[in-house]
């Protein structure tokens, strides 16, 4: 009978190696025990560090794995004292790095949302222009002022608005500009480029969720007046 010897990561097709598929891929291309394999390096005798780290996750699960200390990984059979604490680190910056992105993250969920993200226009003496760019759950994923105009016009043309809305796939968007005068009340400019800008968003499949004039004396919301 034929004794099937099981290889090496060296011995593995390049596209299988985990190191080479990240360099090529990315490391989300990756499987979790090919990252987990990736920190350990190694394997044991008759398996390879890919094989280990299955038998880990396998074992262990997520959740357990990810609240172990390091007298309980250094036992696991394939890690070990420098293992243990390559595994904890890399946790722990993971950890670190999402909680700060987490954090960090908007969600556009109000009026008041808007203008807070706007404040910085409101009392410009020319008028600019603001797209908050969003993804299907109100996360604000992208903000560019897309136009900077006059004092009493802003034009404002439909590429450079749903440019950025296709290069970070937005789900929908928020327009805003603010008026020098003080004045929220939208000019007949405004409702007639909000109202192209809406039938191009409709053609597009990207939803505009309101158009805000913010001012230093108040705001208009387009949506609020049934006019989006």
């Amino acid at each position: 009978m034929e004794i099937k010897v099981k290889k090496t990561i060296k011995e593995l097709p390049e596209f299988e190696r985990p190191r080479e598929k990240l360099t090529k891929k990315g490391a989300r291309a990756l499987k979790k025990e090919e990252l987990l394999a990736i920190i350990l390096r190694t394997g044991l005798k008759g398996k390879n560090a890919v094989e280990v780290a299955k038998d880990i996750l396998e074992k262990y699960g997520d959740k357990k794995l990810l609240d172990a200390s390091y007298e309980e990984l250094r036992n696991i059979r394939g890690v070990g004292p420098t293992k243990a604490v390559q595994i904890l680190a890399a946790i722990e910056l993971g950890s670190r790095l999402f909680k700060e992105k987490s954090e960090k993250e908007v969600y556009i969920n109000s009026i008041q949302d808007v203008t807070k993200e706007t404040e910085h226009i409101k009392e410009n003496k020319k008028e600019n222009f603001v797209v908050l760019y969003l993804d299907a759950r109100n996360k604000l994923i992208y903000k560019e002022t897309v136009s900077i105009g006059s004092l009493n016009a802003n034009l404002v043309h439909h590429r450079e608005v749903f440019e950025p809305a296709v290069r970070y796939l937005a789900a929908q968007i928020v327009l805003a500009h603010n008026h020098p005068s003080g004045d929220p009340e939208p000019s007949e400019d405004d409702l007639v480029i909000t109202k192209r800008l809406v039938e191009v968003g409709k053609i597009m499949g990207i939803e505009i969720n309101d158009h805000i004039i913010v001012t230093k004396n108040g705001f208009f919301s387009f949506k609020e007046k049934n006019l989006i």
